[in-house]
């Protein structure tokens, strides 16, 4: 390497002396103490926002977004599996369906 600007180490030295100079200049920004005013009040958009608010409930996402996962790593497996040993993945595949179905159950 003939620059020491492409050497890892002394990048990642720079950058953690970079983040650490801006964390101190942006504590001065911060609200001081534990306590002080505003510090821990709920803020979106500009607004001031009152603090019985519903909260979001996330319970019917989940079971979709595991869904969702599931369905990618099924294509990622398909897809780099060598053509002639298809039939190796086909256990996890019925493995995924079956995680599917037990996901999508009614009770």
């Amino acid at each position: 390497m003939n620059s020491l600007i492409l050497m890892p180490p002394l990048d990642f030295l720079l950058l953690l002396a970079v983040t650490a100079l801006l964390v101190l200049l942006a504590r001065g920004l911060a609200a001081k103490g534990k306590h002080s005013e505003g510090k821990g009040e709920p803020y979106a958009c500009g607004q001031d926002v009152s603090t019985g608010r519903i909260q979001p409930n996330y319970t019917d996402f989940f079971p979709f977004a595991f869904f969702f996962t599931i369905m990618h790593v099924d294509a990622l497996l398909m897809a780099t599996v060598p053509a002639n040993s298809v039939w190796l993945t086909m256990p996890f595949l019925a493995i995924s369906a079956l995680a599917i179905v037990i996901l999508f159950r009614r009770d």
